[in-house]
């Protein structure tokens, strides 16, 4: 699988990008055809919190692409209740078969 992270108006740390990479490589566990996984980062209103914004979309074939929006403290937050949404809507793809 491969993992485009987009960062907006701002440049992700090796860090952050390393810690979607890993949240992100655990999705093929509940779904072994995903074939991409777009991740973008931004930044809402920046002095208040709840301000970062993680958006996942999995490209998966045969099926409808799947996609989860979470705004969080921080992006490691965001993305992980980004990656809860997804293993949900990955389980739900897999029953409705």
């Amino acid at each position: 699988m491969e993992i485009k992270v987009k960062a907006i108006h701002f440049d992700a740390t090796e860090k952050l990008e390393q810690f979607i990479n890993k949240k992100v490589e655990k999705l093929v566990k509940h779904h072994e055809e995903i074939t991409d996984a777009e991740v973008t980062l931004k930044v809402v209103k920046p002095e208040t919190a709840m301000n970062k914004e993680a958006s996942i979309k999995l490209f998966i074939p045969r099926n409808e692409d799947l996609f989860a929006n979470k705004v969080a403290d921080t992006f490691e937050e965001a993305v992980d209740l980004a990656v809860d949404a997804l293993k949900r809507q990955l389980e739900k793809t897999k029953k409705d078969k």
